[in-house]
């Protein structure tokens, strides 16, 4: 009787730590899920990162998202992962054909070079030279860029040439209108520091007195510049692809390999918990129906050998199954976390990016585009609120001839010291940003038309007091302003050309003056 109550506590035992193991299956079923979700949200986010590279992309990428909203639908998505590996690889073919039709325009202008007979021998065989060069296919922005730049030697050499032999050529009313249509665009472009030295000299450059030469150079080195930081958003944008490729074939096969690994472990212990439930039952059977009690403990023993036996192998699958999620996460994290640091790097280069997008850079104001932006906004809160919403605009009194008299470097610090004074006579809540060349656009809200006259011939007097002086030369520089007042049921576009049309008539009359129009 005392064996029977002795086996009878062992299989109670044996039931609490089946108990106790069902729970810490829970218990570790629950843990890894809520890993899996913090790496399916991980992937979420990293996919959101990886928006505006093209449309079939920003696509895959959203309903990649959505099917790895839970852990019970990985399965679901693992084609999607395939998908979006394949786009990315077709992004990359995408650009190796750019750069092989670029490698086929190259070849056919320097036939065109070929056929130049004035050319010196010296050149047309480094011409040759360089058409066997372009044979070999492009790999990367970096072999393109620099066969561009030769190229452009190539015609600034043949260029000369012409020019040494031939007449000097004539500068005409044209050719100063590109020269100070280019200074202009250099001054709304965003150039690297290390290229602002030499930027700083082509603008020197760009003056009245300029010659047809000079003017080449000058259009040459800009493009050159150009080219060169193209080449350099379009590696480190094709950079960030390999990156986020080969993350996701990693991230890919980790949760596939994860989840077969799961779902081989799940079976395993299915089949062992109806083992191990069948030997309890066994148990319990043979306590009610042997009487005799050396076979009750025969039996009981084997049984116990049995369930022994199964919770060691299950034991051991757990184990198993630990030690591979263990390395799973493990392999997971080493990618992520790579990943993690490219796109942070590279959002951060998209915001400085975006952020320049918006700024003037001569002047340091918002430029033309934020100010279409900031018009959009204004005028959604006047028509809310009913407040008025006024728009002037600025232009600098006879700045061309100080850009003729003393250079374009003197006509750019004017645009500066002009622009802080403009953004210091406005309030917080006021707006203004550089429209282009001299001319300034301000929106002034929730200011009366009795006020609206005092505000900004203040902002003029401001300008006008400011003490310039050019080589020794005490310079008064003042602006015209012309003002317009948003009506009832007009566009705010409307409103900005009425206020353009009162700058003009402020022009016309005596300059120095602020026009409203009423």
């Amino acid at each position: 009787m005392k064996d029977t109550t002795a086996n009878i506590s062992q299989i109670t035992l044996l039931k609490q730590k089946l108990h106790s193991a069902r729970a810490a299956l829970e218990e570790m079923n629950e843990d890894n899920n809520q890993k899996l979700a913090s790496l399916l949200q991980f992937i979420g986010h990293l996919s959101l990162a990886c928006k505006g590279q093209s449309l079939e992309l920003d696509n895959k990428l959203a309903k990649l998202r959505h099917k790895l909203g839970g852990f019970d639908r990985v399965e679901e998505a693992l084609p999607e992962l395939v998908e979006v590996e394949q786009i990315l690889k077709k992004q990359y073919n995408h650009v190796m054909v750019q750069l092989e039709d670029g490698r086929t325009s190259l070849s056919k202008v320097i036939r065109q070079l070929q056929r130049v007979d004035s050319a010196p021998e010296q050149l047309k065989k480094e011409i040759n030279y360089f058409k066997q060069e372009l044979a070999k296919p492009f790999h990367t922005f970096w072999d393109y860029i620099p066969k561009v730049e030769r190229l452009v030697g190539f015609y600034d050499a043949i260029l000369q040439e012409q020019l040494r032999q031939g007449d000097k050529l004539t500068i005409l009313p044209k050719h100063r209108q590109l020269a100070h249509e280019l200074a202009q665009m250099i001054s709304e472009i965003e150039f690297r520091k290390d290229q602002r030295d030499q930027v700083l000299v082509v603008k020197d450059t760009l003056t009245d007195d300029i010659e047809v030469e000079s003017l080449i150079d000058a259009y040459q080195t800009i493009l050159t510049l150009l080219l060169e930081n193209i080449a350099l958003e379009k590696s480190a944008s094709q950079e960030f692809l390999y990156a986020l490729n080969d993350a996701l074939s990693a991230v890919r096969e980790v949760v596939s390999d994860s989840y077969n690994n799961n779902q081989r472990s799940y079976q395993l212990k299915k089949q062992l918990n109806r083992e191990i439930n069948s030997r309890v039952d066994n148990v319990g059977d043979a306590i009610i129906d042997i009487d005799d009690i050396h076979s009750l403990k025969s039996q009981i023993t084997e049984h116990l050998a049995s369930l022994r036996t199964a919770l060691g192998r299950k034991e051991a699958l757990e184990q198993r199954e630990q030690a591979l999620l263990r390395k799973s996460m493990e392999t997971m994290r080493t990618e992520l976390n790579e990943l993690s640091r490219e796109a942070n790097t590279y959002k951060e280069r998209l915001f400085e990016q975006q952020k320049l997008n918006l700024l003037d850079t001569l002047t340091q104001l918002p430029n033309r585009a934020a100010l279409e932006e900031r018009m959009e906004q204004e005028y959604r809160n006047h028509q809310r609120h009913k407040n008025p919403l006024w728009v002037a605009v600025a232009d600098i009194d006879h700045f061309k001839s100080i850009n003729d008299t003393f250079g374009h470097s003197t006509g750019d610090k004017t645009l500066q010291v002009i622009s802080m004074a403009l953004k210091n006579s406005l309030r917080e809540t006021e707006f203004v940003a550089r429209y282009g060349g001299e001319e300034f656009v301000m929106l002034i809200p929730d200011v009366s038309a009795t006020d609206i006259d005092q505000l900004l011939n203040r902002v003029r007097e401001k300008v006008k007091n400011i003490p310039f002086k050019f080589k020794n030369q005490r310079i008064t520089v003042t602006v015209s302003i012309g003002a317009a007042q948003i009506m009832d049921n007009e566009l705010i576009n409307e409103t900005f050309e009425r206020a353009d049309a009162a700058l003009y008539k402020a022009k016309h009359e005596s300059r120095d003056r602020v026009v409203i129009d009423v």
